[in-house]
Parts: C-alpha cells; sequence; structure tokens
C-alpha cells in the first residue's frame, strides 16, 4: 500500500465513521469526498461496503446489552417480540424498494450536485421540523407501535437519495411522529443494523468480483478506521442530543450543500465532469 492510498484509505474511512450515523448523509459525503481524492470505479465500490460494515460494527458493540436483553428475551417476553416485530417492520419498505430502484438510483443520483441539493433541503426540513411544537406520545423505543415503526421505514426510504440521510429522514421521521428525541435516535441506530448489513451483503453478493485478495490491506485499515470514528461518533451524539437540538447539523447541512453548489455554479471545481466519470 503506497502513501497516497494509504491516506485516501485513513480519509475516507474516518468520513464513513464520523458520518453513517449523524443526520448528515454518509453517502453524500463519501461521494464528494472520493471526487475530490479521485477515488472512484469498481475498486472504491468494494470498499465502500466494507467500511460501511466497520461502522455498523461500532453501533452493534455500543447497543451490545440491548442487543443481549432483546435476543435473551425474544422467546418469552412481549417487549423483546415488539421490538423485534417493529425494526421488521420498518426495515421492509427499504428492501421493497432497494432491490426495485437501487441501481436507477445509483446511475442517476449519486453525483455531487444531487447530494449537495439533497444536504440544502434536508437541512430546512430540519429547522421546520425542529421549530414545531414537539408533542411526545412515545417516550421510549420499547413503547412503540408497529405503525410508528411502518411510517419510520417508510421515510427512511427517502435516503435512498443520496445526501438525505438515512439517519436524518428515521429521526426527523420519528421526531414528527411523536417519538421523543432519545426514542428517535435510538431506533434510527438500532434500524441502521439491519438495513447496513443487508445492503452491504446484497452489494457484496452482487459485486463479490470485485473483491481481490490483494485489497485486503486496505479494505482491513478501512474497516478498522471507519469502526473507531464511527464510536466516536454515536458516543458523541447520544451527549449531544441530551441537551441540543438537531439544528447544528441542520445549519451544517445547509452551508455545505450551498458551499458545493457555489463551487459548481462558479467553475471552482468541476464537479458535473467528476459526476460523469
Amino acid at each position: 500500500m503506497d502513501l497516497l492510498t494509504l491516506f485516501k484509505v485513513l480519509i475516507l474511512g474516518a468520513v464513513e465513521g464520523l458520518t453513517e450515523f449523524l443526520p448528515i448523509s454518509s453517502t453524500g459525503h463519501q461521494i464528494i469526498v472520493a471526487d475530490l481524492l479521485e477515488f472512484g470505479g469498481e475498486r472504491a465500490m468494494a470498499f465502500n461496503i466494507i467500511i460501511q460494515l466497520g461502522a455498523i460494527l461500532a453501533v452493534v458493540w455500543e447497543f451490545r446489552p440491548k442487543i443481549f436483553e432483546i435476543v435473551k428475551g425474544l422467546p418469552t417476553q412481549s417487549n423483546a417480540q415488539r421490538f423485534t416485530r417493529n425494526l421488521l417492520i420498518a426495515f421492509f419498505p427499504a428492501v421493497i424498494l432497494g432491490v426495485l430502484f437501487a441501481d436507477t438510483i445509483h446511475e442517476y443520483l449519486f453525483n455531487p450536485i444531487t447530494v449537495a441539493v439533497a444536504l440544502v433541503v434536508g437541512g430546512i426540513v430540519m429547522l421546520w421540523a425542529e421549530q414545531r411544537d414537539h408533542v411526545v406520545s412515545v417516550d421510549h423505543v420499547d413503547d412503540m407501535k408497529w405503525a410508528d415503526a411502518l411510517k419510520i421505514g417508510c421515510v427512511q426510504c427517502l435516503a435512498m437519495i443520496p445526501g438525505t440521510s438515512r439517519s436524518g429522514s428515521t429521526i426527523i421521521g420519528g421526531l414528527l411522529f411523536g417519538l421523543s428525541r432519545k426514542a428517535a435516535t435510538e431506533f434510527s441506530f438500532f434500524l441502521a443494523m439491519p438495513t447496513m448489513v443487508g445492503a452491504a451483503v446484497y452489494s457484496g453478493y452482487k459485486y463479490r468480483e470485485l473483491f481481490q485478495s490483494s485489497d485486503l490491506p486496505v479494505f482491513a485499515l478501512g474497516f478498522v478506521v471507519a469502526f473507531i470514528f464511527a464510536m466516536i461518533a454515536v458516543r458523541g451524539l447520544l451527549k449531544f442530543i441530551a441537551n441540543h437540538s438537531y439544528a447544528t447539523f441542520a445549519w451544517y447541512r445547509i452551508g455545505f450543500g450551498l458551499l458545493i453548489l457555489a463551487t459548481w455554479q462558479f467553475g471552482w471545481v468541476n464537479w458535473t465532469a467528476a459526476a460523469a466519470s
């Protein structure tokens, strides 16, 4: 592994880990940063699958007590059974739309300009959601009903548009549907587990010929870096939401999206060419 490749792996792994569970779109940031680093093609596609698994492992590790509690109680405890049912219900819409439209979306929407527009629009929606009167009807994830899970699963599908953010869609959707800030955030984390693992397994099988043994050091390093930074991001977000709204992330999305659009409009960065490559 040469120094340039090492640098790209460290940057992309850190970006994936830091942004995957924040409501700012990890896919959007990966597209933009990868274009700037000129890290693309089939090798990059395989690399992204691996680092996403590293990020999701961080959430599994962070919530392992709750996961063990659910698995242990699944045969006999109604709370564990209801929670598992809600996860499956919320996961289902993304499975259907992902199988039907993932390739089309990747072909036409995976470019920096789409990402920038989605970042701005999503930021505005987040600000609007935070300014509304927030009436809490579900204080804890264990109190969710199947209808709550289905609604969150449907809004999660918006994240198929790069720049929208899976966590942003589910968290803000949860707030709009009456979940407390803590419940919406935790359910978003738990929903990420089957969603991201399922997407990674599906993509890994579909593009299995892209995985080469010679890339193992690159993949391993990216996996570890994504895991470490995702752990930092998850713990930081859980502490942040205890005393803050998501308005900070909304303003970041708007500012970053407008910056990308400005560099494109004034020709400072040739994003259109980068997107077409």
